[in-house]
């Protein structure tokens, strides 16, 4: 073998070596800035099942395969780029967008408690925003739409989560981090949203179990428990997917104000989560972030109740004003053609 042979196996492998160690430096990056994303994380998991909720059993998979893939999209064809983007050119911009986006979903949010308080004028409001339809594809394809909008907003969260957390670098080592964040994240939500909302399927399986052993009594009291338990498990994640919702926006909403000088709240919220930690010693960490959770949800329920007027008195004729436009434009369109 030549010298010069052995020299390019030589530098090929210092190559390889190289980039396994950036490989290696890009993962440990990936895994310490989704670590601090983890909590919109886990709101983004607790909202998703309810979405799926009241389809057939056969329809669930489909749809959450439905809203993973436009998760995949958002992050990745949409958000990632954006981020770095407005990371250079206007990352003043980011603030802002971002609370457009918490305001969002405190009023996804609100208005979900809204119609369970008052569920006549709920109808009526979302009667006025859109026309409710009874086909049953149409029904999926506008849940699967409401999913990924918000997603949108819980992905963005973590996206600029996941950049802030990045130390400074190449522009390729940033949106290599964001993808590997945004892909795995994808995967552990509706990985993980799969598995809740297939697990009664899985007790009805382990139900019937006909073996007579120990093991099979087991299995079978196991199965019996996810039958019985899992309805009530969705309604309670249901209720925290909602929760999550107004609180997260109520966070990003007092974290944006901070951000330009109005820090009131943002302290007022933290001095309370303190205050309560230290007169009651017992779990602090946890007391305090019940504490700080509960302040930005009052935030993010303000916020929703100034929403849901401003959409169904401003927004709702604007939108629908410009959705008559569109067949108008087609149809001179047409006629310019013919002519």
């Amino acid at each position: 073998m030549s010298v010069g042979l052995i020299a390019l196996l030589d530098d090929i492998a210092a190559l390889a070596k190289v980039a396994a160690a950036s490989l290696d430096d890009i993962a440990g990056q990936a895994a310490k800035a989704g670590a601090k994303a983890a909590g919109v994380v886990i709101d983004d998991a607790a909202v998703t099942p309810r979405y799926v909720t009241g389809f057939s059993a056969a329809r669930e998979l489909p749809i959450i395969g439905r809203i993973a893939l436009g998760s995949l999209k958002n992050k990745l064809l949409i958000l990632l780029p954006a981020a770095l983007v407005l990371s250079l050119v206007a990352p003043q911009a980011i603030t802002p967008l971002l609370m457009i986006g918490g305001l969002y979903l405190c009023y996804e949010g609100v208005e979900k408690v809204y119609a369970l308080v008052l569920p006549h004028a709920a109808h009526a409001h979302e009667t006025a925003l859109e026309t409710t339809s009874l086909d049953a594809k149409l029904v999926e394809d506008e849940k699967v739409a409401g999913a990924i909008k918000t997603d949108f907003i819980l992905s963005a969260e973590i996206m600029a989560i996941t950049l802030a957390a990045v130390p400074s670098g190449s522009m390729f080592t940033q949106a290599l981090i964001l993808a590997v964040v945004g892909l795995g994240i994808t995967v552990l939500v509706y990985g993980g949203v799969a598995l809740i909302v297939k697990a009664d399927d899985l007790g009805l399986m382990l139900a019937r179990v006909q073996t007579t052993s120990a093991m099979g009594a087991f299995l079978r009291s196991i199965g019996k428990g996810l039958v019985t338990g899992m309805p009530y498990f969705l309604k309670v994640l249901g209720i925290v997917g909602t929760a999550a919702m107004i609180w997260v926006g109520g966070g990003i909403i007092v974290h944006g104000l901070e951000a330009y000088g109005i820090g009131g709240p943002a302290h007022l919220i933290h001095d309370a989560g303190e205050a309560t930690a230290h007169a009651i010693p017992v779990l602090p960490s946890v007391l305090r972030w019940i504490v700080e959770a509960a302040g930005a949800g009052i935030v993010g329920i303000v916020a929703g109740l100034i929403a849901i007027p401003v959409a169904g008195y401003a927004v709702s004729p604007i939108w629908r004003y410009l959705k008559s436009l569109l067949p108008r434009r087609r149809k001179e369109a047409l006629a310019d053609g013919k002519k």
